[in-house]
């Protein structure tokens, strides 16, 4: 099982749902093992993510915090 880093998702300045809505449309163009690598910050960004990632089985592979009001996530597909 191979993964990369397929593509890059800013998200910045969205509130939810549209961060979720955006990455909804970017994971049907890529392929499974494939990580997405969003931006986000929303104040909810983080919850929503996880959120979405456990109702559609896919695992969170890292989280970090820039600046402390913008965070980085990679999902494994």
């Amino acid at each position: 099982m191979t993964k990369s880093v397929a593509i890059f998702l800013d998200t910045v300045g969205l509130k939810c749902p549209k961060p979720i809505l955006k990455i909804a449309i970017k994971v049907a163009e890529l392929k499974p093992n494939d990580i997405l690598e969003v931006a986000g910050d929303c104040p909810t960004f983080e919850y929503d993510v996880r959120d979405w990632c456990k109702r559609l089985k896919k695992k969170i592979v890292s989280v970090s915090n820039e600046n402390g009001t913008k965070k980085r996530i990679q999902i494994l597909l």
